[in-house]
């Protein structure tokens, strides 16, 4: 019997043992692939595009051509794609590795401020380690209370919603459930506005740019004319940004990436806008991702890569790309923050 096991006090002495009880912060994230490789990629991208809050056409329509076209050819794109910002020393892609060094940080700051009565790990929503076998491994550690933290900044249906619906989910198979809460967004936080305000003076110094760029992933533009809030978000929190600056209006504009499919979506499309801007002679541009908790691919290769090229090619001459807030001391302390406001009554 460890320290931490004990039996209920009112049982007799033939009961089993039990875990000391926890409270559970599980953090999660969107997904990675295991590898580079055409398999590890398809069976990511298979998952992660068949999620009907990602995509929402019928099965019938959209399986055929997910699995028989996208899925032929996708794989291998991705893959050399993901293999430019691939993490060869640890065989893994740079958000695995940073939202195990976020973790560690709030593990750290947790710790000191709860000790032993709070339990903190992470999932994806898609790929390794899954949000199933996170819940059973904090039940089986006697976490009979669950924080569910979706790493979203700001809500969307494609990101914050299909990783609460997999978390529940996986209650669902739990024969003792825990109880749980979900981590709202926070996009307004004034933490996290002034973790986002310092990585911009950081990165850009005393020379502003002629504009900075908030690219926010993107979304069709049907989910916000059916209720989704994440463009509202999205604006605030450049306008948010931009008033902790203290920048005139005109210098800090708001875009969207990362256009799938044929649907138009959410505008302006920052790797159009960007080529606009320097056409139009502003060819000093700083480009932040506050929608991104942790530099993936679609910060690092799309916006480092792609979209660079697409600013220098119309004529831009400096490029800056700020870098996520990853485990950046402030951005931890914000999230730490939040926690700690969701846990009141749990742990105090």
């Amino acid at each position: 019997m460890t320290m931490t096991d004990a039996r209920p006090s009112h049982a007799p002495a033939d009961h089993p043992v039990l875990p000391k009880e926890k409270v559970g912060v599980l953090i999660a994230n969107l997904g990675t692939p295991d590898g580079t490789d055409y398999w590890s990629m398809r069976r990511y991208l298979s998952e992660f595009l068949s999620d009907k809050r990602v995509i929402d056409y019928p099965a019938w329509k959209w399986q055929p051509i997910l699995q028989g076209i996208v899925l032929s050819v996708r794989p291998s794109k991705s893959g050399a794609a993901y293999r430019s910002i691939w993490n060869t020393e640890a065989d893994e892609s740079p958000l695995m590795t940073i939202t195990k060094q976020q973790v560690s940080a709030l593990k750290t700051v947790l710790a000191e401020r709860y000790g032993d009565r709070v339990m903190v790990d992470f999932c994806m929503r898609y790929g390794n380690p899954s949000t199933p076998s996170k819940v059973r491994a904090m039940v089986a550690a006697g976490c009979t209370k669950i924080l569910f933290c979706p790493l979203y900044p700001q809500y969307a249906g494609a990101t914050t919603a299909t990783a609460n619906d997999q978390f529940f989910r996986a209650l669902m198979a739990e024969k003792w459930q825990p109880a749980s809460r979900t981590l709202p967004p926070y996009f307004e936080d004034p933490a996290y506005v002034d973790a986002l305000a310092q990585s911009v003076e950081r990165a850009v110094g005393d020379t502003l740019p002629d504009v900075l760029v908030c690219s926010y992933h993107g979304l069709p533009f049907r989910y916000l004319t059916e209720g989704d809030p994440y463009h509202c978000q999205c604006q605030k929190t450049t306008r948010l940004l931009r008033e902790r600056l203290g920048w005139e209006k005109e210098r800090v504009i708001t875009t969207f990436q990362s256009k799938f499919g044929p649907e138009e979506w959410l505008k302006p499309y920052t790797v159009e806008e960007v080529a606009r801007l320097a056409e139009a002679g502003k060819t000093r541009i700083a480009v932040i991702a506050p929608a991104f908790s942790a530099d993936c691919i679609e910060t690092l290769e799309e916006i480092n890569e792609e979209i660079r090229e697409s600013f220098e090619h119309a004529g831009g001459e400096s490029f800056t790309y700020i870098p996520c807030l990853n485990d950046d001391p402030p951005h931890i302390a914000a999230l730490a923050g939040r926690i700690g406001a969701e846990l009141r009554g749990w742990v105090d």
